[in-house]
């Protein structure tokens, strides 16, 4: 009875909260829109019951094993909203789901580095936020118990990169040649911090698979070992369209059925 009670008490409180959030803050949930929550407990189960089995992004042909948690159209309006509208209360759901694709990608035990794709600092500046390096930090924050895990900000930007988001899938992989490097200062920074071990490259999506492999080639040249490659999300794969058939001889109608069809 006792724990009736404490349950019903929890959902009261959290329905007080939900509804003081929208009223101070005007929040609610990017999937349904109830007020509230940025991303409502009903929502929530019913995206994280689409996750990926297992959780995978084999398709892209990327150089080490790689792991997406969900469908991007299954969480979008999460990641979207997370990115671009700063809403914030979203990094830590995100996070969470990355740590479990880094968690399913990584021996247990074994030691890591986080390393987030680098945004263009233009667009930082534009959003007013970093939304990978929050996604990570929390990412790294839900493993902490579990591992040796850290957050590092090992990759930056070449001047002149676009937005990928503009570009077709041949255009990104020329805008991404050699986009990335290894500021020095990162990779001290990473080796003052007791973390020895693998990085794993994270993404929010995976779409052509041009932003993770880029990462991969520039830790890869300065001696960084990746173990693989952990995102929130893939992009479901369009199948090109198949090619016009050619009539074949056998096609053609024989005189036998041409005359029926006069009949």
């Amino acid at each position: 009875m006792e724990g009736r009670e404490a349950t019903a008490r929890g959902r009261t409180a959290g329905w007080l909260g939900d509804a003081a959030r929208d009223l101070v803050r005007g929040e609610h949930c990017v999937f349904c829109r109830t007020p509230g929550r940025a991303w409502c407990r009903a929502c929530r189960r019913r995206v994280l019951a689409l996750t990926l089995d297992p959780p995978t992004a084999a398709a892209l042909d990327l150089p080490v094993p790689a792991r997406a948690m969900l469908a991007y159209p299954d969480i979008a309006p999460a990641v979207l909203a997370h990115k671009e509208r700063g809403v914030l209360a979203l990094a830590a759901p995100l996070g969470d789901l990355l740590a479990r694709a880094v968690d399913d990608l990584a021996p247990p035990g074994a030691p890591l580095l986080l390393v987030g794709v680098p945004s263009r600092p233009g667009s930082v500046r534009a959003r007013g936020h970093d939304p990978m390096a929050r996604i990570v930090t929390r990412a790294a924050r839900s493993l902490r118990g579990q591992r040796p895990v850290r957050a590092a900000p090992l990759l930056a930007t070449r001047p002149g990169l676009r937005d990928q988001g503009e570009l077709d899938v041949e255009a990104r992989s020329a805008n991404l040649a050699g986009a990335f490097w290894c500021p020095a200062r990162g990779l001290r920074r990473a080796a003052r911090g007791g973390t020895a071990g693998y990085a794993v490259v994270c993404d929010d999506v995976l779409t052509t698979g041009s932003t993770v492999r880029e990462a991969h080639r520039a830790l890869t040249a300065v001696g960084v070992p990746v173990l693989g490659i952990a995102a929130i999300a893939v992009t479901p794969r369009r199948r090109p369209p198949s090619p016009p058939r050619q009539a074949s001889p056998a096609d053609a109608p024989s005189a036998d059925r041409s005359t029926k069809n006069h009949l």
